[in-house]
């Protein structure tokens, strides 16, 4: 069977926040089977929590995140993208600061720090959210589906007016070994032009060439070049697995995106959430034989501590 997983030992990371430009620190400790991915922070002296849960999804303009009640936290999809692309369920984050640090723009670091952690297998099943019926969600000329598959799978297609990215697809078979050769090390992009603007309105404050592609009106300005010839849509999986990880499950089946973004990731979870006759639950053994467990209403053990839920808005 295959069981829930923790980290062997708590581990520390620091460096600047994306937008903020702030200082950041976080410290990774394992947790209980049950207990999912909480982040944790003390403000003004008094301790607080936010599960990273769909329920708590915050309304910003540029990143995926999180507040309940007055505990807010942002730019956290790399970090869950790496939990999630590493199959860990269980762990306490410990921050200081608003922000994650945005490290190289990738999950890369991130993943490299938690495997020295060691990955270890609790005592409780895993469960899974498994789609039998499909669900889409679109945007004008932008959709983001997902289909009954027997394993999860992404296809994803993004177009862009630029030499250097015009139309690229990627086919991403979740696995380990996948995940962290060909996903986890493609880094966040965005356009000059966007660039300025963001800095004009105060927001990526801490981006640079060394955590962000950024793309001229012709060519590429990092001198260390791309790490993939189709880095940007590799980034763009990397950013769903991580929004997915909001559903507080890992998901089987196969996720078709066009022209997609932070944004409709989001809605896809939400209905997902919200359409529980589209998905069971199931625990599966390592032959991949699949046995449905009871719909518990409160699926992630945290997400009933947040009562609202909130949208969310498109990032670069």
């Amino acid at each position: 069977m295959r069981f829930q997983q923790t980290i062997g030992k708590a581990i520390s990371v620091s460096g600047v926040g994306l937008h903020s430009g702030e200082a950041a620190e976080l410290t990774v400790h394992p947790a209980p089977s049950g207990t999912g991915i909480v982040f944790h922070k003390v403000t003004s002296g008094v301790p607080e929590a936010c599960p990273a849960t769909i329920q708590c999804l915050h309304p910003t303009d540029l990143c995926t995140a999180l507040s309940f009640n007055t505990f807010q936290i942002q730019t956290v999809e790399h970090l869950l993208s790496a939990l999630a692309g590493l199959e860990i369920d269980n762990v306490r984050l410990e921050l200081t600061g608003n922000e994650i640090p945005a490290l190289d723009g990738s999950s890369a670091p991130f993943v490299s720090l938690l495997l020295g952690a060691g990955i270890v297998e609790q005592t409780t099943l895993r469960t899974y959210l498994k789609i039998v019926r499909p669900i889409t969600v679109e945007r004008g000329n932008k959709s983001l589906s997902v289909y009954p598959a027997p394993l999860q799978k992404i296809s994803y297609s993004i177009m862009y007016d630029h030499p250097l990215i015009k139309s690229q697809t990627y086919v991403h078979h979740a696995s380990l070994p996948e995940f962290q050769r060909n996903i986890a090390p493609a880094r966040t992009f965005a356009f000059k032009e966007e660039v300025e603007g963001l800095w004009s309105r105060g927001f990526g404050m801490g981006g640079s060439l060394d955590n962000t592609l950024v793309f001229s009106d012709t060519a590429l300005m990092n001198e260390t070049g791309l790490r993939f010839t189709d880095e940007c849509v590799r980034h763009k999986i990397l950013d769903l697995i991580g929004d997915l990880a909001l559903l507080g499950l890992p998901v089987i089946g196969h996720f078709v995106a066009d022209r997609a973004g932070h944004q409709l990731h989001a809605e896809l979870v939400t209905a997902i959430n919200a359409n529980p006759d589209s998905w069971i639950l199931i625990n599966t053994d390592g032959e991949g034989n699949m046995t449905s467990v009871a719909k518990d209403a409160d699926r992630n053990t945290q997400a009933s501590t947040a009562d609202q839920q909130h949208p969310v808005y498109s990032s670069f």
